[in-house]
Order: C-alpha cells, then sequence, then structure tokens
C-alpha cells in the first residue's frame, strides 16, 4: 500500500495544505490514503503521523512532499529511521528514495537522509530567530502581538456549514473533522468556542 503525510505547522486558515495533497496523489498515493495535520514539524506526538505509523506494514511506502514535512528534528529523524527500518518500509521524501522494505539501510543513504534532518533543523532554526527578531522590532514600534483572540465570529465558515449536522448528531467528530478538512484538535477548539465538548 501507499501512503502519504501532509503537514502544516498553521491552521487551515493561514496555511494551503492542499498543494502538498495534490502533489502527493500525483506521485500515485490514493486520496483517502493521505494522512495531513496542522501540527509544529518539532512536535513529537503528533496525531495524525502516529495514526499513519500505526497502519502501515511491512513493505508500505509513505510518500512526504519534502522532509520538513515529516520532521524539522534530527533526534525526531533518527526516530522514524528506526520505526522505518523496524518495519520493513520504504519512505520517499521529494525525490529522495529510503528503501527498508527488504534489506538494511546503506550507511550512505543514511548518511544522506541525516544531512537533510540536519538542514530542515537548521532552517527551523533561522526562521525561528528571523521570527523573534521581527517581533521585537514590532514591539519596539508599537505593534500588538500575538495571535487574535478566536471568538465564534471568526470561526471558518466551511465548520459553521457542518457544524449543525454535529449539533443534531448525524455526523460524528471524525466525520466533521473530515468534512472540513480539519485536524481533530481544531475541531476540539472550536467546539469548544461554541459550548460543545
Amino acid at each position: 500500500m501507499i501512503y502519504g503525510y501532509a503537514r502544516c505547522s498553521t491552521n487551515e486558515t493561514k496555511q494551503d495544505i492542499n498543494r502538498q495533497k495534490r502533489e502527493l496523489i500525483n506521485k500515485g498515493v490514493p486520496e483517502n490514503n493521505i494522512y495531513f495535520e496542522y501540527e509544529s514539524g518539532t512536535k513529537i506526538d503528533r496525531e495524525q503521523l502516529n495514526r499513519l505509523l500505526g497502519v502501515v506494514k511491512q513493505g508500505d511506502t509513505i510518500i512526504a512532499t519534502e522532509l520538513s514535512r515529516i520532521t524539522r528534528s534530527t533526534k525526531q529523524l533518527c526516530d522514524l529511521i528506526e520505526q522505518v527500518k523496524d518495519k520493513h518500509l520504504k519512505v520517499v521524501i521529494g525525490s529522495f528514495e529510503v528503501d527498508c522494505s527488504k534489506d538494511k539501510l546503506d550507511a550512505m543513504t543514511l548518511g544522506m537522509l541525516q544531512m537533510m534532518g540536519v538542514f530542515a533543523e537548521l532552517e527551523r532554526n533561522m526562521i525561528s530567530e528571523r521570527v523573534k527578531s521581527g517581533m521585537v522590532n514590532a514591539k519596539a514600534r508599537g505593534s500588538v502581538i500575538g495571535r487574535p483572540v478566536l471568538t465564534s465570529d471568526n470561526i471558518p465558515n466551511i465548520f459553521m456549514k457542518y457544524y449543525p449536522k454535529y449539533k443534531q448528531g448525524e455526523i460524528n467528530i471524525s466525520e466533521l473533522s473530515r468534512l472540513c478538512d480539519m485536524s481533530r484538535t481544531t475541531i476540539y477548539k472550536y467546539l469548544n468556542i461554541l459550548g460543545d465538548k
């Protein structure tokens, strides 16, 4: 089986994950086999990535458009490589293929993968430094820093479209999450704002 993994750091109102989905479908991933979420690439316990790793079996393939979609942490990448080796999977990251489906991972491929991980983490650290510097400068100019307060007035329309069906018991959390193309974490956040836990 072929599976895909797509991730964006911020929620669906700020980043469009559909480009990654289209690329994965073009690479032969069935749309129903794409796992996606809006979480930081450094977060260790990611719901959808964990679900994907729990579903795959020996000989299966996981495809991601780039390494930073899977992780921006070198340590997490090393842990993932161990799982890939233990389960005898094939992982395709962009055009780079790591095949552990039959044999052990060769030293050159492992070294290249770890090098990619180092650069992904370096990129994340540089972005973080630029963001912090920008926030300091904005604050010095008197700008208000931080996310706008989320209220029932600015919940996305797609959620509000399907919310009545959930409220009436026609669909459950998983179906609401799928229809809205949002993570369950985001769904729970909106339900909490609306007083439905």
